[in-house]
């Protein structure tokens, strides 16, 4: 490790054959090459780590970094690439953006004082993906008719009446559809996290957010579970339903670190 240098760290998985040729030749951030970290016994915990200059990423840095959208932006894709290239071949335990430490020593003490807990988590999550879930109302806006026999207010008063009734409607077939995901949630994921209604520049697309769910499924039962979230929304107007993934288990599987890097 050379001299102003930082330890980013994108995870920690499951040591494997498939692993340490697919790291051979993995960039990541920065354009800097992955390499595993390996606990004081070898064995079967590791991490992927990556050299990166310590002007960039030190606590001062970051803070400056985090103005700058098009650099936290390659950072994530970054992050995330490395995340998905391990998680193709073994499993993994994601760690949050930008999980810097001084040098590879120090990753090796997390991971020596924590392999216990890396263990466990693994095997909890291991042959389990994570799926992204979010439901949308989506009332249409009402079409103004012509009303002859209406004065200009009282035909503007009436199509409000109906945008609202629409809009109260598409609640309630949104209350109905989520009603119906829990109950696919209860045939196929073991687990759930709640996340933050996406709101304002977070929202993408059309519709007011009303649940934004992660779920840890087997993954011999993706498919279905994939299908029948599609579903949930079969007949029930103004409201959609988004489903991403199979994504590597980030809501269910990044630890707050313990100890300053």
């Amino acid at each position: 490790m050379t001299a102003g240098s930082l330890a980013y760290t994108y995870a920690v998985a499951r040591n494997a054959d498939a692993l340490r040729q697919t790291v051979e030749g993995l960039i990541g951030v920065g354009g800097a090459p992955v390499h595993l970290v390996h606990t004081t016994q070898g064995g079967d915990v590791v991490a992927a780590v990556s050299h990166v200059p310590e002007e960039d990423f030190d606590e001062a840095a970051l803070s400056r970094h985090l103005e700058d959208l098009e650099w936290l932006e390659a950072l994530a894709r970054a992050h995330h690439r490395v995340i998905e290239a391990i998680a193709a071949c073994t499993t993994v335990l994601p760690l949050r953006l930008a999980t810097v430490y001084l040098d590879d020593n120090r990753v090796r003490t997390v991971l020596d004082d924590r392999r216990d807990v890396f263990l466990g988590r693994l095997r909890r999550l291991a042959g389990h993906v994570e799926w992204g879930v979010k439901l949308y109302v989506d009332a249409p806006p009402i079409a103004p008719t012509p009303s002859p026999d209406l004065s200009p207010g009282r035909a503007y008063l009436r199509r409000r009446r109906a945008e609202q009734d629409s809009r109260q409607d598409a609640f309630r077939a949104a209350e109905r559809a989520a009603e119906r995901i829990e109950a696919v949630a209860r045939v196929y994921a073991v687990d759930r996290v709640r996340h933050r209604l996406q709101e304002g520049e977070l929202a993408v697309g059309p519709g007011v957010n009303v649940s934004n769910d992660a779920y840890l499924v087997p993954l011999d039962q993706a498919d279905p579970f994939r299908a029948d979230i599609l579903r949930s929304t079969d007949s029930l107007a103004g409201v959609r339903v988004d489903i991403t993934g199979p994504w590597a288990p980030y809501s269910f599987a990044t630890l707050q670190e313990e100890g300053a890097p």
